[in-house]
């Protein structure tokens, strides 16, 4: 059973603001980051069980670029929220605690 994926306010922006920067560089980059996102999102529908990061908040690794989304699993009502598209290089401590 595929699970509904939900996008929280924060990894909406966070998204948008990747987005924005590759677009400042590359025409591809922007395009070549949805269509992973994408592919992140068909995998989370399916296969969301990567590893715990923190509680319950797990993460899984954009390819090609340094994001991951952060997510929690709420197996009762068949969803996986994203609540943070969050670049690796940046500062540890503000990674999405739940």
């Amino acid at each position: 059973m595929a699970y509904k994926i939900i996008v929280s306010p924060r990894a909406q922006k966070e998204i948008e603001n990747a987005i924005d920067y590759y677009a400042l560089y590359s025409s591809d980059a922007p395009v070549h980051f949805i269509s992973l996102l994408k592919e992140a999102y068909e995998t989370l529908e399916t296969n969301f069980f990567f590893r715990v990061r923190y509680k319950n908040v797990r993460d899984l690794k954009i390819k090609k670029f340094p994001h991951s989304l952060y997510f929690i699993i709420n197996e009762e009502k068949n969803t996986v929220r994203v609540l943070s598209c969050f670049h690796n290089k940046r500062n540890p401590n503000k990674r999405p605690k739940a």
